[in-house]
């Protein structure tokens, strides 16, 4: 898998990473018809499923951050490092 992470330029990663990133803003901002009256009160998990669209929408938004976040890593592109030198600080 890692190789596969590796022969994969970055602007596909980057362009799938950033449709992941588009779906989920598109449900925040254009919720289903249905959740506009908010008037769903079947429970997932013991939630309003009303309330559950947004905890599902910012749990779709945060893993993909965070795969991001791995693919990043296996390919060594983060930028970890402490600076080299610490910035000069005058006090003007």
């Amino acid at each position: 898998m890692k190789d596969f992470i590796r022969g994969r330029t970055r602007r596909s990663i980057v362009i799938f990473f950033l449709a992941i990133y588009a779906v989920t803003l598109l449900f925040a901002l254009f919720p289903p018809l249905y959740l506009a009256g908010s008037g769903i009160r079947t429970p997932v998990l013991g939630i309003p499923f009303s309330i559950m669209y947004w905890v599902i929408d910012w749990a779709v938004l945060g893993l993909g951050l965070w795969g991001f976040y791995l693919v990043e890593n296996i390919r060594g592109e983060l930028d970890e490092g402490h600076p080299a030198t610490s910035p000069h600080l005058t006090g003007e």
